[in-house]
């Protein structure tokens, strides 16, 4: 598939055995990027990058490396609102395909949610990973894959 690549922030995300599931068989290669106290285990197609423990070390690091038509899996909204301006595409770790035309809302959440917390007000965190959230990340990335293999 050319110079395609996922690239993964991989510090919280519960997808990392689904993402080698499918990279894998179609021969995509895929960048682990996590702070050092996240141990990874390597895997054949797999490159992966340990990054100090500071909160925007593997953000800085993925962006400094992200290129277009990359696959970033993120569940930072300003993560992948970067990756999409540099030409990448962006989903999370649900399968939510990222997309500019909703990037401004959720951006807007995300700066909501921040500023009732620093007033000392409480925020819902995300809910609990289930395997159909796995299965439909799986389905999303897979598709998204094939797409990408249909134009070349």
């Amino acid at each position: 598939m050319g110079d395609l690549r996922i690239v993964v922030d991989a510090d919280a995300c519960p997808v990392k055995r689904e993402i080698m599931d499918v990279a894998f068989p179609m021969s995509v290669p895929v960048l682990m990027v996590a702070s050092y106290d996240h141990h990874l285990q390597p895997e054949p197609g797999m490159e992966i990058a340990h990054v100090d423990r500071s909160s925007q070390s593997a953000d800085l690091y993925i962006l400094n490396r992200v290129g277009r038509g990359d696959i970033v899996v993120t569940g930072d909204y300003g993560l992948a609102a970067v990756a999409l301006a540099k030409g990448a595409q962006a989903i999370g770790f649900r399968g939510k395909v990222y997309r500019d035309e909703t990037m401004d809302a959720l951006m807007a959440q995300r700066h909501e949610h921040s500023v009732i917390r620093r007033s000392g007000g409480r925020t819902k965190g995300p809910k609990p990973m289930t395997a159909e959230d796995k299965t439909a990340f799986q389905q999303k990335l897979t598709k998204l894959l094939l797409a990408r293999q249909e134009n070349v």
